[in-house]
């Protein structure tokens, strides 16, 4: 089987967005207008996932499933059956994100919580700060977090999200030390935790607390040529069924056989990541404009996630 495989990959880590649904409407959300926005499935089909996450760990040593969202709670069983499967196959860090809010019954709580015990969840990040809790209620999330530890989930620690950086002085990290602090009785770590990127919503919401980092593009090689998709070493799937390298899509889980998807696998054969290859993010502009496609960069403070709008325009 190895034989047949691309060059191209050697997938480590598998990535599930379970749905784009949320509760949240998060100034800090780096998926920005995704959210909420389900398309033809709300969330991702649990037969499919589990048979392609089989497939590609009998031929790949996958050391790391992850499932997130959106809030990838509201779909319990299908995160929790995700991670059994994971479990089964002898992946090593089965992680989940989670916001935590996803039912105001304490009994479905509790349910969830020992699901993902019972499923081998070894990683539980819960997403708590000043952006989360200015949407999300703290009661169904301090209960949830109290339910976890009951389940004895492993690897469970709050992850906080931090404005800049978390010695940056605004009125945000301020609050969410404070909202840490009311998890204080509870025998949970907190992680380091995730500083924000300007990209998504944090443009839109947050770009005073940045110092000014103007993106500079340009068709002549300012961009740096991208290696990473000759390399691969982790997919994401999508609610859809989409399979995606840095936000290509290169398949579809519904509709191939994952397999035969990651065999046939060459960017040079992709007339997208090839410019990406050649040029960088400046040689995909060039590419996306003969295609009719011209995106305003100066809205963009990070060259991935214009790489990521033009792999989706280019779709589109």
């Amino acid at each position: 089987m190895k034989s047949r495989l691309s060059k191209f990959m050697d997938i480590k880590r598998i990535e599930f967005i379970i749905t784009w649904q949320c509760g949240g409407k998060c100034k800090h959300c780096q998926m920005g207008d995704n959210i909420n926005k389900c398309g033809s499935h709300r969330h991702v089909l649990l037969e499919n996932a589990v048979d392609a996450l089989r497939k590609i760990s009998t031929v790949y040593e996958v050391t790391s499933v992850m499932t997130f969202g959106g809030e990838p709670l509201y779909y319990p069983e299908v995160t929790s059956e995700i991670h059994k499967a994971a479990t089964e196959c002898g992946i090593e860090t089965r992680q989940i994100i989670t916001n935590g809010y996803f039912t105001k019954s304490v009994e479905k709580s509790k349910t969830v919580a020992n699901a993902l015990a019972d499923a081998g969840v070894n990683n539980l990040l819960l997403s708590v700060d000043a952006f989360h809790q200015e949407y999300i209620p703290f009661e169904p999330v301090y209960q949830f977090a109290s339910d976890i530890i009951n389940a004895n989930v492993l690897g469970f620690r709050l992850h906080p999200a931090w404005l800049v950086s978390a010695d940056h002085q605004n009125p945000y990290n301020a609050k969410t030390k404070e909202i840490l602090g009311r998890f204080s009785d509870l025998p949970i770590k907190v992680s380091e935790g995730n500083n924000i990127w300007l990209q998504g919503n944090t443009v839109k919401f947050l770009r005073e607390y940045y110092d000014n980092n103007e993106l500079v593009l340009s068709e002549n090689g300012v961009t740096a040529p991208c290696s990473e998709l000759l390399e691969v070493t982790s997919i994401s799937i999508v609610p859809n069924g989409d399979i995606e390298v840095c936000s290509f899509v290169i398949g579809n889980i519904y509709e191939e056989d994952v397999i035969d998807v990651v065999a046939h696998y060459n960017p040079y054969e992709h007339e997208g990541m090839l410019a990406v290859i050649k040029g960088g993010v400046s040689e995909l502009l060039a590419y996306a404009r003969k295609r009719g496609i011209i995106v305003n960069t100066s809205d963009y403070y990070d060259t991935c996630e214009v790489c990521q709008t033009m792999a989706k325009r280019l779709k589109e």
